[in-house]
């Protein structure tokens, strides 16, 4: 199992607690990605959304693409999953930052593609955004345009949404920078299969990630394609006794806190086409990350853990509040007894 985690760009991760201690500051983000080294952790998602979806659009959040690069040069191993949303960004200049990351992170660089479902955001900052579908087949023209600029020499395109004349980019990176993507629509799933590296599925329980890996696995092996890997979305409660982690669990869960996040979150789920229903609970910590069921003792995570990698799964994506001092006690409770024998322990 590798253990990644969502880089704190919002000030936290619960809709119901307004104040986490955990702020958006370049010194917080900074000490938090370097701990993550430290303690175990092998990669950072860093999301996009230019208005704040956790907290509400008048609460701060910072640029992924800003922070992209100061996060390589303060970091030595930390893979750095960069989210990117087709709508936002030319291909031609993305596959340039992104040849211009791989000099100072050679090979530690990777994509979440997202086909943004955020319609006010859009508005606000002036950008196209296209029906469920069609904005897959946006995306659809980005990654094929997008991946032929960074491995080939000269690119001539014409289609829908982008056009290009003898485009040239270099540096090249030195390899395959690997692309992430998410989503339940029947769309996506045909769009992951096809050009995708890796499926990153919201929390949910093992067994119903195992039938997804399933089906994943199928459409892949039909497309022709070499295996996916699979990753979730979680988060973590970890304590001393199981009755501590559920008295935390009840702190966060109180939905009557802030009408401004509830807002978003009820424009995401018209936005988008989901799977199953998200419960008001569920809705407090983003990504359904309390489905994963990441609560409890450190044992009973760890145990919880291994269920997931008997399911299928190799990554996990993992929130927690407030960040720096819960990851570091995953890192020295969870990751390093239980999955990282014999490296070297936190400091």
């Amino acid at each position: 199992m590798r253990f990644g985690y969502w880089m704190p760009i919002f000030g936290g991760w619960l809709r119901n607690v307004h104040d986490e201690g955990m702020s958006v500051d370049w010194s917080y983000v900074k000490a938090v990605a370097q701990q993550s080294e430290r303690v175990g952790f092998d990669l950072s998602l860093v999301a996009e959304l230019n208005l704040n979806d956790i907290k509400g659009p008048g609460a701060p959040s910072l640029d992924a693409w800003t922070l992209a690069p100061a996060l390589a040069a303060v970091t030595e191993r930390l893979e750095l999953m960069l989210a990117v949303r087709p709508n936002y960004h030319a291909p031609a200049l993305t596959a340039k930052a992104i040849s211009t990351l791989e000099t100072i992170a050679p090979g530690r660089v990777s994509l979440n593609v997202v086909s943004s479902w955020w319609a006010e955001e859009a508005r606000q900052y002036g950008m196209p955004f296209d029906q469920h579908d069609a904005r897959y087949a946006r995306s659809e023209e980005w990654l094929s345009v997008l991946g032929r600029l960074l491995t080939e020499d000269v690119v001539d395109h014409a289609g829908e949404h982008y056009r290009l004349e003898g485009t040239r980019l270099h540096p090249k990176p030195a390899a395959r920078v690997p692309v992430y993507m998410g989503g339940e629509s029947p769309r996506a799933k045909d769009l992951i299969s096809g050009v995708a590296d890796a499926y990153v599925m919201h929390g949910d329980e093992p067994h119903v990630i195992a039938a997804k890996i399933a089906d994943m696995r199928a459409r892949r092996e039909a497309a022709g394609k070499p295996p996916l890997t699979f990753g979730m979305a979680g988060y973590v409660i970890c304590r001393d006794t199981a009755g501590e982690a559920e008295a935390e669990r009840a702190r966060i869960t109180d939905v009557t806190q802030s009408p401004e996040a509830y807002a978003s979150y009820q424009d995401f789920v018209r936005g988008s086409q989901l799977e199953s229903h998200v419960s008001l609970e569920e809705y407090s910590v983003s990504n359904r990350g309390l489905r994963a069921g990441l609560v409890g003792t450190p044992e009973g995570i760890a145990a919880r853990v291994r269920e997931y990698e008997a399911a299928g799964l190799d990554l996990l994506l993992l929130q927690f509040s407030p960040q720096l001092e819960e990851m570091r006690r995953f890192g020295e409770q969870v990751i390093g007894p239980f999955f990282r024998r014999g490296d070297a322990a936190a400091d």
